[in-house]
């Protein structure tokens, strides 16, 4: 903010006029803490994000071939740990999102679109927390970074279109497989996937596509309180 500004000094005299400055230019939206549900969530996922990553390590250093019976013998011991661990806390996630009400209901209507199953929407719910800041889908997905940016500058500068990668870098790895699945198994995923191929669209911009239409979808289920709709999937126009 002092750069935009360009100011060289920083006082809390100076820090506390900036703030004002930009909340009387940009009036954000008021601030209010989290539930204790919604504080306690992302810890438990991002405690099994991580357990998953040690898990698929310890299971390409098995598969490369250990020729060390005893080395061998400690990362199968580690592995099964790692597997119990990861089972312990999918339980916890789960019994978490029962005990409280509203989370469950998000999660049974995040459950009911295509592609996203329960570890997803755990992991929807603990990235965007609270999805009623925001205005639009278009405004979650551009927090994820899934909104392309566009690049163009006269007639010589016309850059391709991709993902801008500006946002939550773990909400983003959480839709990917997803999207994967909902465009070889969904009907509607696959007519728009259809139709961006038929306009010469890559592979990747393709599952991008795809990532940013689950984004349109989960806000538009939990916004509404109605579970998914192929109908209304089928002729919204998700860019």
């Amino acid at each position: 903010m002092l750069r935009a500004c360009r100011s060289r000094t920083k006082t809390d005299r100076l820090d506390a006029s900036l703030s004002a400055r930009f909340c009387a230019e940009r009036r954000p939206v008021g601030w209010a803490p989290l539930g204790p549900e919604l504080r306690e969530l992302p810890s438990l996922v991002r405690r099994l994000e991580s357990l998953i990553e040690r898990r698929t390590s310890e299971e390409n250093r098995l598969s490369s071939g250990i020729s060390v019976a005893a080395v061998r013998e400690s990362v199968e011991e580690l592995l099964a740990h790692l597997v119990e661990q990861s089972k312990q806390t999918e339980a916890l996630i789960r019994d978490h999102i029962e005990k409280h009400p509203s989370l469950k209901r998000q999660s049974e209507l995040l459950d009911s679109i295509p592609g996203i199953g329960e570890t997803t929407a755990a992991a929807l719910l603990a990235e965007v927390s609270d999805f009623s800041p925001y205005r639009s889908a278009r405004q979650v997905a551009a927090c994820a970074g899934l909104v392309p940016p566009e690049r163009q500058s006269g007639s010589s500068v016309s850059g391709r279109v991709r993902l801008s990668k500006i946002g939550n870098a773990r909400l983003r790895r959480a839709l990917y497989f997803p999207a994967i699945t909902a465009r070889r198994c969904s009907p509607c995923f696959q007519a728009s996937a259809k139709g961006l191929r038929e306009r010469g669209k890559s592979k990747m911009a393709v599952i991008g596509a795809a990532m940013r239409k689950l984004v349109h979808l989960a806000y538009g289920v939990l916004k509404t309180g109605r579970p998914f709709d192929p109908e209304w999937a089928r002729k919204a126009k998700i860019a």
